[in-house]
């Protein structure tokens, strides 16, 4: 099957063997790839709602491969039993619902050995709380899809020191790997703090208005790794 550039560079991170926990499966394309590429040996297909649930059991089942896919409702780890998995892959939500999935049921996610989080906004705050919380993030990458940029953040537990809050937004390793989106996304990022600064500047708030002070020195940050690196 054919997964979406998004869906496909999630996949692309697990790895060989493994054996997963997809959260929030939705129709359960990835579980499904995993199998059908022999990438798992076995998948957890989760999801809180009936719907999405329903049609993922109706694709399994269309694929005949209910004996490597189970399929279970419930709300984040909780359909996970601890050391079941040793890789969780939780996409396609806010960074900090998946902060708040982690820290609900730290003693599943405890066993766990690798987490594949795409969060559609809010990374940094998930960065955030994987640093402040006993995980390291190990590797990053972007996908993108039309004009929309997606980051996949690779994490264990570990520890690791961030030497600029910047790096919270802009991950450290899309730099170290040099990620070839990373020049396309660090402008998008520049040029809609340059919009929402210059927003503010037409209505003339700008002075002692701690929004714009923040949104300055962000942009600042943000040129200053755009020119470090390109």
């Amino acid at each position: 099957m054919k997964l979406t550039p998004r869906l496909l560079e999630i996949a692309n991170k697990v790895e060989k063997d493994s054996v997963v926990a997809d959260i929030g499966t939705d129709h359960g394309y990835i579980p499904v790839y995993l199998i059908e590429e022999g990438i798992s040996r076995k998948v957890i297909a989760c999801d809180i709602n009936e719907g999405p649930l329903e049609s993922a059991i109706n694709y399994v089942t269309k694929k005949k491969y209910q004996d490597y896919i189970d399929t279970r409702l419930g709300d984040g780890l909780k359909p996970v039993k601890p050391n079941e998995v040793d890789t969780v892959i939780i996409a396609g939500m806010g960074g900090i619902l998946i902060a708040d999935i982690l820290d609900a049921d730290k003693k599943i996610a405890d066993t766990i050995e690798n987490f594949i989080l795409q969060p559609m906004v809010a990374s940094s705050e998930l960065r955030k709380y994987l640093y402040n919380n006993g995980y390291k993030i190990v590797s990053e990458k972007l996908s993108r899809e039309d004009n929309r940029f997606y980051e996949i953040i690779v994490a264990t537990h570990g520890r690791e020191n961030i030497e600029d809050e910047i790096y919270y937004e802009v991950g450290a390793k899309l730099i170290e790997n040099k990620d070839p989106l990373l020049k396309d996304y660090l402008l998008k990022k520049i040029d809609k703090t340059q919009k929402i600064m210059k927003n503010i500047e037409e209505h003339g708030e700008t002075e002692d208005n701690d929004k714009y002070n923040k949104l300055k020195e962000r942009l600042s940050k943000l040129e200053e790794v755009y020119h470090d690196n390109f």
